[in-house]
């Protein structure tokens, strides 16, 4: 290593800056190394940003045909984090954010209540419209706003006439129901009163009467069975989302919208992050929502992450037109390959605690290795994600094969729909007539569930910090180095010289 270089890799990119090269995923290979790493002894937990931890190093991109509730869920879930897209009203994206917090809640301060007087049919139509797979509630009397009873699954079950008002059908002596305590009830404590009391929600109440929230009996059972030490949960036990927020004049709104669901980070979705009108946003957010971490970009420049960390940003996006439906580098000739870019900016705020996300380019799992080893603590995946049960929209089947829709938020079918996307490429006042898209729209065969996706990768990164001696992050970005490949290693890297071969599902 030469004198003064801190990592190996700053050596390498030395000699590609003197040259004026700038590289992708398939111009470089990590070198492998002396090892007693195996697969299973990695350890891949990450950071989104300073306060926004990751037990898999894998974010899901705020794309319309990416990320939506459900999205979000399976990759909390699977230990990663899903950011919900802008390109909705902020009272949908409030709820697409409700129902992830929602989805599962060992205790929940804020429950979902309905009245006394709803009808069944009007609690059964809320159930179906918002998409929750709950169906037990705390009741609130409307004129005093106090529970007074709870209702559950078996109530709505028994219920013979969908008009009767909820008083009839719920459980009303509520103190045979819940527990008072000005202290934080166990998770045992809960279950030992949910199984005695036959209800599948426990309202608890302090000493003073005042309504403090509910626990959930399926909840209490996941805890109770040890099967959630995967999930990217926050302090209260729910999983973890971000979301999306643009320059547009409905940022205040949406904050204030958004910010009521406990979104755990804000993502500044711009193609631009090294810009006036973001620099914005980042002081409005960090001035009136200090409690949520701010992630800006998209850059792809060294100084652009030091402007930005100097700013108070808590994450940083990188990538600038790597995406395979993103058209920027052609249409406005800007933009550095993603493994130089990666690295640039991770390089330039080392020390600063601002972890940095690579977003764009990755077609294998390989991909993501390189990424890791370039300076980034997690990727951010829309193209490989698309096409899987969890995102958004319909499948079809196009000559026999079946698909679904997958464009960039600068195509033109996306910058028609909503004004988020027009804003996002600083056209949101452009007439429909005079877009200019930077990028497409397209469709990707229908994958299955995205759990299983992510398993592969997982899997090959694994492989990639074992073939490396890397026990986890920070030792790969301690030890990493690259060789430069040629066209011609790139071919020998892929399957050649046959006739035909199986697919695999990692390739």
């Amino acid at each position: 290593m030469e004198k003064n270089e801190k990592y190996p890799l700053d050596v390498f990119f030395k000699k590609m800056e003197r040259i004026g090269l700038a590289l992708s995923y398939g111009d470089v290979r990590e070198k492998t190394g002396y090892s007693e790493i195996l697969p299973g002894d990695v350890n891949l937990q990450t950071r989104f940003s300073r306060n926004v931890p990751l037990n898999i190093p894998i974010v899901s991109s705020p794309m319309d045909t990416v990320t939506e509730f459900e999205m979000a869920i399976e990759m909390a879930k699977l230990g990663g984090l899903g950011i919900i897209h802008k390109a909705l009203t902020p009272f949908d994206q409030a709820m697409e954010i409700a129902r992830v917090k929602h989805h599962l809640n060992a205790f929940i301060q804020a429950p979902v209540c309905v009245f006394a007087d709803d009808t069944v049919e009007a609690v059964m139509k809320m159930k179906a419209e918002k998409l929750y797979k709950f169906f037990s509630f705390p009741v609130l009397d409307r004129a005093s706003g106090q529970v007074i009873g709870i209702v559950s699954s078996s109530d709505f079950d028994f219920c013979s006439n969908v008009q009767d008002e909820i008083s009839l059908i719920m459980s009303k002596n509520i103190e045979k129901f819940s527990v008072v305590s000005n202290k934080k009830v166990s998770v045992s404590a809960a279950y030992e009163k949910m199984m005695s009391n036959g209800k599948k929600i426990l309202p608890v109440f302090d000493k003073l009467g005042a309504f403090r929230g509910i626990y959930t009996l399926s909840d209490v059972k996941r805890i109770m069975n040890g099967d959630f030490k995967d999930y990217n949960l926050d302090s209260s036990g729910n999983l973890r989302v971000g979301a999306a927020v643009g320059v547009g004049a409905d940022l205040e709104e949406r904050l204030r919208q958004i910010s009521r669901e406990k979104v755990d980070v804000l993502v500044i979705d711009s193609a631009h992050g090294d810009s006036k009108s973001v620099f914005e946003v980042v002081k409005f957010c960090k001035k009136n929502y200090p409690e949520i971490d701010v992630v800006a970009g998209n850059i792809s420049e060294g100084d652009a992450a030091k402007r930005l960390v100097q700013l108070g940003v808590d994450g940083l996006r990188v990538g600038q037109g790597p995406g395979s439906i993103c058209t920027t580098r052609i249409v406005a000739g800007i933009g550095c390959p993603q493994v130089t870019a990666i690295y640039n900016c991770a390089r330039a705020v080392r020390g600063s605690d601002v972890p940095v996300c690579g977003d764009g380019g990755i077609e294998y799992s390989g991909d993501v290795t390189i990424a890791l080893a370039a300076g980034a603590a997690n990727v951010m995946l829309g193209k490989v994600l698309a096409g899987t049960k969890e995102a958004p929209g319909m499948s079809f089947v196009e000559h026999g094969v079946t698909k679904k829709f997958y464009r960039g938020m600068g195509s033109l079918g996306a910058m028609m729909a909503n004004k988020a996307s027009r804003e996002r490429y600083g056209q949101g006042d452009a007439q429909i007539s005079k877009l200019v898209p930077e990028g497409v729209d397209g469709s990707v065969e229908y994958k299955g569930e995205v759990a299983d996706i992510v398993f592969q990768f997982l899997g090959g990164l694994k492989s990639g910090f074992g073939y490396v001696g890397a026990k986890d992050l920070p030792t790969l970005h301690k030890t990493a180095e690259f060789y430069r490949i040629t066209g011609s290693g790139l071919r020998e890297s892929h399957p050649h010289g046959l006739s035909g071969f199986k697919s695999a599902p990692n390739y």
